[in-house]
């Protein structure tokens, strides 16, 4: 009754203001009151009980691990995982074991939570590692408290042994996240839909602890970040006063720690596939990371080596460019011969040829050495781009996303546009000595142009031969009866 009375107060003090803004002095009031009105970021972004900002990511080997990340409200203490083989149907479901799954089937692990105290308020992320899992397989996970779940999503675990590897590389996102980058992520996807995982080169958002960026970088990826995993390298705007990492960072992935003390989860090396991927930090302690990278790179028994950090080694304005980092880490890339480098910041896009030493500068090109060098940007700030020597692609105001496939002897690149046209292309092909060639988009298209079906097996050619020969025989009979019937003989 009391709860009835309320409703009616509320009717009639509704009633009062409405008759009040009827008044002939009041109407452009009311007009102004009807406008629409932003929603609160503190609401939009706000955690709860049902698991959000679900992201996989790698801390040790792909083939036999897998780490997911997510985030909750403060409310839930203890969060866990539940993971299970992949199967055509849902026998595993709770609803076959009176809302219990399968104990036979299906594997509870507790998660690890930490606070994190943000800009619109706290919330607990809980990380969770699947260590045991089968090489070249699929599971299906979830994660929750025990009551409230997240959906099951599906994942692929890496093979053991050298194998085709194909992964999304990203440039900075930064700005307009959800209005502007999530096409970029969404179209990158679309056009890759079984990449291995999805690389970021950095500057994620724009304010390092701006919790409703992060929350927009998290919408735009949506379920992909769920069933795709994340390697992502910090930015400068990843960092804050003090020249300090986010605290976003740690909390919403979950690294490799196989990198120098006091730099964890941000310098890391990851082996897959037959490919050595390894982030650098290019943000602090640039010099210190030295040792740790030669030892990665002069220990390496993968047949590729891919690097990644945010500043470039050859920047695409003059004003931009970042010599500390050429100094200690190029020479590095030079002895050990690292294929290929991925970097963002400069907002342009800007790709080199296969690049050696300083003297590229100044446009010498050394056809069959060296390193192939990548700025990219995904996001819709731009910059001004200079032209260099060093640029055989460039490209300014063009959101990118990249393609990249590497398979046995031959690394395949593509760049496209955010509305999926291809801009730039090239392939690195490893010759027996370990060196590279490099072949453009040109010569791709002439040898792409010139190719003629092969029968796959002698079988196939010889089947595919008789059935020349009898289509002839055919043909020569239909033209003997054509010209019997011509001069009367039938």
């Amino acid at each position: 009754m009391i709860f009835r009375g309320s409703i009616v107060v509320l009717m009639v003090l509704g009633i009062i203001s409405q008759g009040a803004g009827q008044a002939p002095g009041n109407a452009p009031a009311k007009a102004e009151a009807e406008l629409p009105r932003p929603f609160p970021n503190a609401f939009a972004h706000a955690p709860t009980p049902i698991p959000d900002r679900i992201i996989l990511t790698w801390a040790a080997d792909p083939a036999t691990t897998q780490a997911v990340t997510w985030r909750t409200d403060t409310s839930v203490k203890r969060g866990q995982a539940q993971i299970t083989l992949s199967e055509p149907g849902n026998d595993f479901a709770p609803h076959r074991k009176k809302g219990v799954p399968d104990p036979e089937k299906v594997r509870k692990v507790a998660a690890t939570t930490t606070l994190l105290n943000t800009n619109l308020g706290q919330a607990h992320y809980h990380s969770v590692q699947f260590h045991g899992l089968k090489p070249d397989t699929k599971y299906l996970y979830r994660v929750g408290d025990g009551v409230n779940w997240s959906e099951w999503f599906e994942f692929h675990t890496a093979k053991n042994k050298p194998a085709r590897l194909r992964f999304i590389y990203l440039g900075d996102a930064q700005n307009d996240l959800k209005s502007h980058w999530s096409r970029v992520i969404r179209g990158a996807f679309s056009d890759m839909p079984k990449a291995d995982f999805i690389l970021h080169a950095g500057d994620l958002v724009n304010r390092d602890s701006a919790d409703d960026e992060w929350g927009e970088w998290f919408y735009a990826g949506g379920w992909i970040n769920g069933m795709i995993p994340c390697v992502a390298t910090p930015g400068n705007h990843e960092y804050g006063p003090g020249k300090k990492l986010t605290k976003h960072w740690r909390a919403c992935f979950t690294f490799p720690e196989n990198g120098p003390p006091g730099l964890e989860e941000t310098v890391y090396s990851i082996d897959i596939q037959g490919v050595r991927l390894i982030s650098l930090n290019s943000n602090e302690q640039v010099e210190e990371q030295v040792p740790w990278l030669e030892a990665q790179l002069k220990q390496n028994p993968q047949r590729w080596t891919i690097v990644t950090f945010h500043h470039p080694i050859y920047s695409t304005a003059r004003g931009r460019d970042n010599p500390q980092v050429r100094k200690h880490w190029r020479p590095l890339f030079d002895r050990y011969g690292v294929d290929l480098v991925l970097q963002g910041h400069d907002h342009t896009y800007g790709r080199s040829g296969l690049m050696r030493e300083d003297n590229l500068l100044e446009g010498i090109n050394l056809k069959d050495q060296g390193t192939v060098y990548v700025v990219s940007v995904s996001g819709p700030k731009m910059y001004t781009l200079e032209p260099r020597p060093w640029m055989v692609s460039s490209a300014m105001n063009t959101q990118l996303y990249q393609l990249i496939t590497v398979d046995g002897d031959r690394l395949h690149f593509e760049s496209r546009t955010a509305n999926g046209s291809l801009y730039d292309e090239f392939e690195l092909r490893k010759t027996a000595s370990g060196r590279n060639q490099l072949v453009e988009r040109s010569q791709l298209d002439r040898e792409r142009q010139q190719v003629i079906p092969v029968p796959s097996s002698a079988e196939d050619s010889s089947s595919q031969t008789g059935l020349a020969i009898g289509v002839l025989v055919a043909l020569a009979a239909m033209a003997t009866v054509l010209r019997a019937a011509r001069f009367g003989s039938l």
